[in-house]
């Protein structure tokens, strides 16, 4: 395995897509790290629909990409070394294939490696409101030790800006890794009571 670490990255067809970039960017600019997009043609077209980016200009913020048809290619394998994965977003589609282990792509695939080999699997489950089959769903990857994290705001943060909201929650996925970052977050000190005077 090379001196970098690698993680996966997916992005899939539910709104959002803006984390997954967000997350590619912030990758880019850690030389330890190595990432691997896998992106369906779901997810390129939200992209180009909330944030007009291309494929290409997401696809060239990775180290290196993987169709995602392509079930042979080095992810898919537990050999493969990673330090896990992240999906985001993830779809209730993506999300009931990891869950029913069905590998029909290679998103799921690479996620099913995930979990089999006990690796973190993060999952930015992207949907509201959720009905039994999510629920139910989200319960057996959560059992099967994925982390379902559905990217919710912390208002407790003030974020003045849909930037800063976006990044709070990707710097809360970076934490899950142990990759260490810088005014993504605003860490909780207390809850801040007033100063009440005599």
């Amino acid at each position: 395995m090379s001196q970098q670490k690698r993680l996966i990255v997916a992005i899939t067809g539910a709104s959002g897509t803006i984390y997954g970039v967000r997350l590619l960017q912030l990758l880019r600019a850690m030389p330890d790290w190595e990432t691997h997009l896998v992106m369906s043609s779901s997810g390129a077209l939200t992209a180009s629909q909330e944030i007009d980016m291309k494929r290409a200009d997401i696809e060239a913020l990775a180290d290196v990409v993987h169709n995602v048809k392509d079930i042979g290619a080095a992810v898919s394998s537990g050999s493969f070394r990673t330090a896990g994965m992240v999906i985001a977003p993830c779809s209730m589609k993506t999300l009931a294939s990891v869950a029913h282990g069905l590998a029909d792509n290679l998103i799921s695939r690479a996620a099913d490696v995930i979990l089999k080999e006990r690796r973190r699997l993060v999952l930015m489950a992207r949907e509201t409101p959720f009905n039994l089959a999510h629920l139910r769903n989200m319960t057996a990857v959560t059992e099967m030790g994925g982390i379902v994290f559905p990217p919710v705001p912390a208002f407790y943060a003030r974020p003045d800006s849909i930037e800063a909201m976006v990044d709070h929650t990707v710097g809360r996925v970076l934490d899950l890794f142990d990759i260490e970052h810088h005014d993504l977050v605003r860490r909780w000190e207390g809850l801040q009571r007033p100063t009440f005077g005599n």
